[in-house]
């Protein structure tokens, strides 16, 4: 197969097809969407397809019937009718009074424009405009209009540490939105995607008759590669490149499909360079959610394996934020399992994949002041100490780590109160440099903290809270005795390696460490 050029940062679908990029086909997704309903709305995470997929459907419904020679969609489209589009994308921040109206008072002159239209009378704006655009663009071809909007909510996410603002935007989109369904008879169909999901109370009650198909098994591939993909159209790019250690890096998406997906992006970008990096990460810090951490009190050691509710991932407000919803919506974590009881809906979270677990480790430790090389060289000295058994010395270097942390985190209700912060502190420094960990590892008796495998050796740590000084080795004694008492490490003496109970105690009253005590098992 010849090699072709790769469409990084390339949204526009008639570029890709008549410059001969590579095009993973998406058409026939597009053609059920089509054949089913009329509204949709579709969630993915930032850089994941979705401008392309929007433009890909605009150029459908505009009957450029050569861009589509060869893709499924082809023969199954009747290119003698055309329809006119109203494609709204958002860019920029909207974080003064009126940016938001005005940019979409320009978007709407340059569709009156390109249609051919006069322009609209300046008393008209906003929604009443696109009401009056609508119904002429109908009236004016014969045809309904197709309206497609691309980052919904841009206006509001950009400017959610803002919450006067992103609620005045979220209040204008919600009126904005409505419009949609109040002109039902000049529209044939609506495609709306986004980031997040908003709860249709909050932003879409004016548009509650949206098909969310975000979380759909249907089409949970409609954007995004498959392993498939990747051994097919992408197959000339392949060699050199190790195929298990790109599905470890960038494979894991889940949307409840039957297949994990890789972002774009990454996969782009690693054709490109020829360098496993977090390609994807680099282009956006999430320090929102490093703050959200802080302030939930939620310890990087809870996200692996997160068991959440249906309401708690599909739904997204200003007033409440879910941290579930964040996380799962923005892709720093996935779908991996999902379990009914009754009529409730149950999903385990956990990260997709290597570039997204060590990168937003490392960058929860970056917004706390531990930067870079910094942390790399500490985690590597600390799992060295185990691996040595020099265990007073890991205890040396671990209250040291502790001691850097801002003083502002570890005072008031911060997470430092409580065990889980200081050992998830320690997670993240050892996922940073790609350990090999199991947390909260499950045994026929009950669940070690965290259980690390490297050098030949096993070691399991149970961490625990220290209420009054002096009582650290006592407290790092009871952690040694649960882990004999629950079996935590009868599952890795089979392995044939040296395994070691490792009891880790943290004193509330110093906000560091108190005592590590060591049994070989």
């Amino acid at each position: 197969m010849t090699r072709r050029q790769l469409p990084i940062g390339i949204q526009d679908f008639r570029t890709i097809r008549e410059q001969d990029f590579y095009y993973v086909d998406k058409t026939s997704h597009i053609q059920r969407l089509v054949g089913q309903g009329r509204y949709y709305f579709l969630s993915r995470p930032r850089r994941f397809g979705k401008s392309l997929l929007v433009d890909t459907i605009q150029e459908l419904f505009e009957g450029s019937e050569h861009l589509f020679q060869g893709l499924c969609i082809h023969g199954h489209w009747d290119w003698s009718v055309r329809h006119p589009v109203v494609r709204l994308s958002f860019g920029g921040k909207y974080d003064e009074p009126g940016e938001l109206e005005q940019s979409i008072n320009i978007q709407l002159a340059i569709t009156e424009s390109n249609a051919g239209l006069e322009p609209t009378q300046l008393s008209y704006t906003g929604p009443e405009r696109l009401r009056h655009i609508l119904n002429r663009l109908h009236n004016a071809t014969g045809q309904q209009a197709v309206v497609l909007v691309d980052e919904y909510d841009r206006p509001i996410l950009d400017v959610i540490d803002n919450p006067e603002m992103a609620a005045a935007n979220r209040d204008y989109l919600r009126g904005f939105y409505s419009i949609i369904k109040d002109s039902a008879r000049d529209v044939r169909f609506v495609f709306v995607t986004g980031v997040s999901m908003f709860s249709r109370v909050s932003l879409f009650s004016g548009l509650n008759n949206l098909d969310n198909i975000s979380l759909d098994p249907e089409f949970a591939t409609i954007c995004g590669y498959t392993d498939r993909d990747l051994d097919t159209v992408f197959a000339p790019e392949l060699p050199g490149l190790d195929r298990d250690r790109i599905r470890e890096w960038y494979n894991g998406y889940h949307w409840l499909g039957d297949e994990k997906l890789y972002n774009p992006f990454d996969l782009l970008l690693l054709f490109r360079k020829r360098r496993f990096k977090p390609h994807w990460f680099e282009t956006g810090s999430p320090t929102f959610l490093f703050r959200m951490m802080m302030d939930r009190q939620v310890s990087p050691l809870e996200l692996e394996n997160r068991v959440t509710d249906e309401e708690l991932v599909s739904n997204f407000d200003i007033d409440h934020i879910s941290i579930d919803a964040l996380l799962l919506q923005t892709g720093y974590l996935t779908i991996t399992a999902m379990e009914e009881d009754g009529a409730q809906t149950f999903y385990t979270l956990d990260y997709p994949n290597l570039e997204v677990r060590q990168s937003l480790n490392q960058g929860l430790l970056g917004f706390l002041g531990r930067q870079g090389k910094e942390v790399s060289d500490r985690g590597k000295e600390l799992v060295n100490l185990l691996v040595a058994n020099d265990f007073d010395g890991f205890a040396d270097r671990l209250k040291s780590f502790f001691a850097g942390i801002p003083y502002q985190w570890q005072t008031g209700n911060g997470p430092a109160r409580y065990e889980a912060w200081y050992a998830g502190m320690l997670y993240a420094c050892f996922r940073t440099i790609g350990l090999d960990l199991r947390v909260e590892d499950s045994s026929s008796w009950g669940r070690a903290d965290m259980v690390v495998l490297h050098g030949g050796q096993v070691f399991v740590l149970e961490f625990k809270m220290a209420d009054g000084e002096g009582d650290g080795d006592a407290v790092a004694q009871l952690a040694i005795e649960q882990i004999q008492s629950k079996g935590y490490a009868e599952k890795y003496r089979d392995r044939g390696e040296p395994v070691h109970l490792v009891g880790v105690a943290f004193d509330r009253s110093l906000r560091n460490l108190a005592a590590v005590e060591v049994v070989k098992a």
